[in-house]
């Protein structure tokens, strides 16, 4: 039933706003901006960049992207064709929330929709006009049953309360309040191991160009990952550590919420052949800066760089360096010495993680394929190649095309490990095409295994394993792997979506329902988590519960499978019907899982293995579930099932 699980890096991220208001209005509408950040939304102002032709692309990318659009009228801001314009489209887009601070109204064409009265709000964070306001954007980005988000008042700085902005010019990042606290989103701590907790936060772009960002993010990102490697360090994913960009926080709240006592901070600026780095590290409980220094150095010197700052961290840490250190960028472990390589790797990367459809995977891939022609023994791009090649394969492509794409993945992560024998994403890509791509269970549970041994707390290799792990049975490992990838990143939807689908196989269906619903408080548009909840109410009988947590489904793989089974257990064939309809219609050969799980719960099992043996025939990778999914339970003691369970490897 479940989606296959492709996207454990999968961007989270709170309601992003537009903000659209007069320039003469500027401090006027500062105050609403960050009682909006504060709130834990992600607001964009023009504020944040200058001007310039990468300027308006970008003013009109975050327009478009936005959830909800704040138009600020005033005296002024009628007049303005900027910010007409911007209320056009927030209000074609049914997205806009106007707001007047003087008692203007809008220009005709902009009434229709009720106007929110500042006039008479003195600044209060927590005034009732401001709680209108946050319901208002709540409601136009489809989040109106969210916990209404409150904002805490920020104390005086000192020992200890140091904000980011404050320890290292630009940085600046705020707590995503979204249905309640960071503290209460924390299933577990780090372990007490002895190691020295860091989180390396998100080093800012100070390039004055917003499509520089891959750069600054890609090299946060290697910093990381050179950390990492050293066993007395405990380092924070990328999901927890950037859910903290572009706010404004304490610096002892962000380490408290991601419980670790020390923070890297930076910012990167790329000037031509030139990069300029600063970067400082504090002491989470004293609010002191333990260490910080600048560097400006020919951008051929990026890798130098690099280990230069994970060494002198390491240093200030007193914790002793390790020989990968000295090679941190070596070919040996994935790495690149070509500077042109790894932009390109970088490029791909951000687009990798975007996630948007088709277009923006193959842009990814023709990234890599760049990279890798740039320098052939650059095994991160062959990995992250054989990743964005299954992502592909799996989520676009059919029959023929899909098993191409998938033998290609499965050659060019293999590929990856024989360059870099200790690189865990090369093997984790490896044992992924073969367990999703060619349904191989013996064969890819030695690469799974050799990615976990020299995972360093990558989350990802840490979540493939435990999924891996779980399809095959062994749920001590694999709730083992999902614990250190939860520990190390408390604030990432994926890694609780991943744990509520171990213990949905596991048959522990309301502890999966709880993990899944964590996974949303954390992110609340996370898809198909809803479908993972709506699947364990299945199994608990509840089926009011899991039909409406189908219909909340928009990954209407999981949904329209769901709504087959339900419509059809509560006695309405005819709507089952059209749901299988509808999933087969608009997902093709790629549901044909799906589809067997449907006939198998109609109580039709000649049809669901016939089913199941085109899939077979078709390599559908919806196969990885067979093992120990309760939807086949009515087929599980055929001997067909059986022999297809003994085929794959799982028996």
């Amino acid at each position: 039933m479940q989606s296959v699980e492709n996207d454990t890096a999968e961007a989270d991220r709170a309601v992003s706003i537009f903000f659209s208001y007069s320039r003469q209005d500027r401090d006027r509408a500062l105050p609403i901006i960050r009682m909006l950040e504060g709130r834990g939304f992600n607001v964009w102002w023009d504020g944040l960049l200058e001007g310039g032709t990468a300027f308006a692309r970008t003013t009109e990318a975050a327009l478009e992207s936005a959830d909800a659009i704040v138009v600020l009228w005033s005296e002024t801001s009628v007049q303005s064709h900027w910010v007409r314009d911007e209320a056009t489209r927030g209000r074609d887009r049914g997205r806009m929330v106007p707001v007047s601070i003087d008692g203007n109204q809008p220009p005709i064409g902009f009434r229709q929709i009720q106007v929110l009265d500042l006039t008479k709000w003195k600044g209060k964070e927590n005034a009732p006009e401001m709680d209108e306001l946050v319901r208002a954007v709540l409601a136009v980005s489809g989040n109106s049953d969210l916990q209404l988000p409150v904002t805490k008042a920020a104390p005086t700085a000192g020992p200890g309360r140091a904000s980011r902005r404050a320890v290292l010019v630009g940085g600046g990042a705020a707590l995503v309040l979204v249905g309640g606290g960071l503290a209460w989103w924390q299933f577990r701590p780090p372990a007490d191991d002895g190691r020295t907790g860091i989180a390396v936060l998100p080093f800012e772009n100070l390039s004055g160009d917003p499509e520089q960002a891959y750069f600054s993010d890609g090299l946060t990102s290697e910093i990381r990952t050179v950390l990492a490697r050293n066993h007395q360090l405990q380092v924070i994913g990328s999901v927890s550590s950037d859910s903290f960009r572009d706010k404004q926080e304490e610096m002892d709240s962000i380490g408290k919420a991601l419980g670790v006592a020390f923070l890297l901070n930076g910012n990167v600026q790329k000037m031509g052949e030139i990069v300029k780095i600063t970067a400082g590290l504090i002491n989470v409980a004293t609010g002191a800066s333990t260490w910080a220094e600048s560097f400006e150095r020919p951008l051929a010197d990026i890798f130098a760089l690099q280990s230069a700052i994970a060494a002198a961290v390491a240093s200030a840490l007193k914790a002793t360096m390790d020989a990968d250190f000295a090679n941190s960028g070596g070919p040996e472990l994935g790495g690149t010495r070509s500077v042109a390589a790894f932009d390109a790797f970088h490029r791909g990367r951000a687009l990798f993680d975007l996630h948007i459809d088709e277009a923006s995977e193959r842009a990814a891939l023709a990234k890599f394929d760049e990279a890798i022609r740039i320098d052939p023994q650059y095994a991160a791009a062959r990995a992250a190649r054989s990743r964005a090649l299954g992502v592909i394969a799996n989520q676009y492509q059919t029959s023929a095309d899909r098993k191409r794409s998938m033998d290609e993945a499965v050659a060019e992560a293999r590929r990856a490990t024989e360059i870099a024998p200790r690189y865990a994403a090369g093997f984790s890509a490896l044992g992924y095409a073969l367990f999703y791509g060619r349904l191989d269970v013996r064969g890819a549970r030695e690469p799974f295994e050799r990615a976990f041994e020299f995972a360093n707390g990558e989350i990802d290799v840490l979540s493939r394993y435990a999924i891996f792990c779980a399809r095959t049975g062994r749920f001590a490992e694999a709730r083992m792997a999902i614990e250190q990838a939860s520990a190390l990143d408390p604030l990432n939807a994926s890694v609780f979506r991943t744990e509520g689908i171990i213990l949905f196989a596991a048959r522990e269906y309301e502890k999966a329902i709880a993990a899944g619903r964590h996974a949303l408080s954390i992110n609340p548009k996370r898809n198909s988590v809803n479908g993972d909840i709506g699947d364990s109410y299945v199994m608990l009988k509840d089926l009011d519960a899991a039909r409406a947590s189908y219909e909340a489904e928009k990954n209407t793989l999981n949904g329209l499978t769901g709504l087959a089974i339900v419509h059809f257990l509560q006695g309405q064939p005819e709507a089952a019907q059209a749901s299988l309809d509808g999933l087969i219609a608009e997902h093709g050969d790629n549901a044909l899982y799906q589809k067997a799980q449907v006939l198998a719960q109609w109580g039709r099992p000649d049809d669901a293995l016939q089913t199941l043996e085109e899939a077979r025939r078709l390599q559908d990778s919806g196969l990885v579930y067979l093992l120990n999914d309760p939807f086949m339970d009515p087929i599980r003691d055929r001997p067909r099932f059986q022999q297809m369970l003994k085929q794959a490897g799982f028996v």
